[in-house]
């Protein structure tokens, strides 16, 4: 863990470290003109506000980038809510606008598909952000999100320990389908577990907490509350709702799995009411997608930094540019978000987890 811990600041510096050389040419391209990339707009569209990270943590960092890159450079912003219907005319409104660069985590990446070709048609280079969207975007800057999943289903078994047995049930909750990311943690997930635990129960909780909830109540319901070994959740939030169905059971001490490393999951796994997240460094994937963006706004090439290839939904094969995720447990809390600067320990250990900090060695 500690390896993965380096790797992702290893990544972050080398993102930060051509951010500032590529800084020092748009500010000698903005002496010589006024002109082009160097005045653009640039569209951000998030999919969601029920997600902590977007708007508390994508939105400022893209923000600030752009800026330290283009001085001259807007960004213009709007998030969907979870409709893909409203994502679609936010397109549209960007497209009205003029901007040169539409930045984009798609609500639904197949959806989608017809809005960034009526975009890509007018001259606008589009970026997928986070999540791999459908049509002829230019760029795409995320995760390794199969290694995202397996990452979850290695700290399932870690946490199962020797309970980790073909014999032992483990509840899936799964993330939208609409969502590429989520099949690709899916499939991680399973290339981690399967054969080594036995998979009982298996849904979609839509990303939603209240959904994850009920799905795992069901899943109490028909399987039995003292039978279930585990519960892989493939995000923070609804790893929030299964924790409350898990505990309006009488389930305690069994592993429960997150993804996003969010304050509310990070102080669960404190609590010992989850037993993993996975780090995703924003700070590092919002400077790249903006670097991107500024580059594709001024002409410039990206291959220097979008150095692999990922295949979409359409068949297209996209630039790409992959970071490394992080495990995160109980044990590196304070190697991982506490040093990055993503949470300080007055945040983690408020005074209903500083009992839990302190065990923890975090107080």
């Amino acid at each position: 863990m500690r390896r993965a811990a380096v790797a992702v600041i290893a990544v972050s510096m080398a993102v930060s470290m051509a951010a500032c050389g590529k800084a020092g040419d748009k500010k000698s391209s903005s002496n010589s003109s006024s002109s082009g990339g160097t005045n653009a707009s640039i569209g951000l569209l998030l999919p969601d506000s029920v997600t902590a990270r977007y708007e508390k943590f994508d939105k400022p960092y893209f923000e600030a980038k752009v800026k330290e890159l283009c001085s001259g450079c807007s960004v213009q912003y709007a998030n969907a809510n979870a409709s893909a219907a409203t994502q679609a005319q936010q397109v549209s409104t960007m497209i009205t606008k003029g901007v040169k660069v539409i930045v984009i985590s798609a609500q639904d990446s197949a959806a989608i598909k017809s809005s960034i070709q009526q975009a890509v048609n007018k001259g606008i280079k589009v970026v997928a952000y986070d999540r791999l969207a459908q049509g002829p975007v230019s760029a795409y800057v995320s995760f390794d999100n199969v290694e995202v999943g397996k990452l979850q289903g290695e700290a399932l078994l870690t946490s199962l320990g020797s309970k980790a047995t073909t014999k032992s049930k483990i509840v899936m909750i799964n993330g939208d389908d609409a969502d590429p990311n989520a099949a690709m943690f899916k499939k991680g997930a399973h290339e981690a577990l399967d054969g080594k635990v036995d998979i009982a129960y298996e849904q979609s909780g839509l990303w939603k907490d209240t959904v994850a909830n009920q799905k795992v109540t069901a899943a109490i319901t028909q399987l039995g509350a003292k039978n279930i070994a585990g519960v892989y959740s493939a995000n923070d939030g609804m790893a929030g709702g299964i924790a409350t169905a898990l505990k309006g059971a009488g389930i305690s001490g069994i592993p429960l799995t997150g993804q996003d490393a969010e304050l509310a999951g990070i102080q669960r796994i404190v609590a010992g009411t989850q037993s993993s997240t996975v780090y995703k460094a924003f700070k590092p994937e919002a400077e790249a997608a903006a670097t991107l963006a500024v580059d594709l706004a001024q002409g410039k090439s990206i291959s220097s930094l979008a150095t692999t290839t990922q295949t979409s939904g359409s068949g297209n094969k996209v630039p790409s540019q992959l970071l490394v995720p992080v495990s995160v447990t109980k044990a590196n809390i304070k190697d991982t978000v506490v040093k990055d600067g993503l949470y300080t320990v007055a945040q983690i250990c408020t005074a209903d987890y500083a009992k839990a900090c302190k065990a923890a060695g975090l107080s």
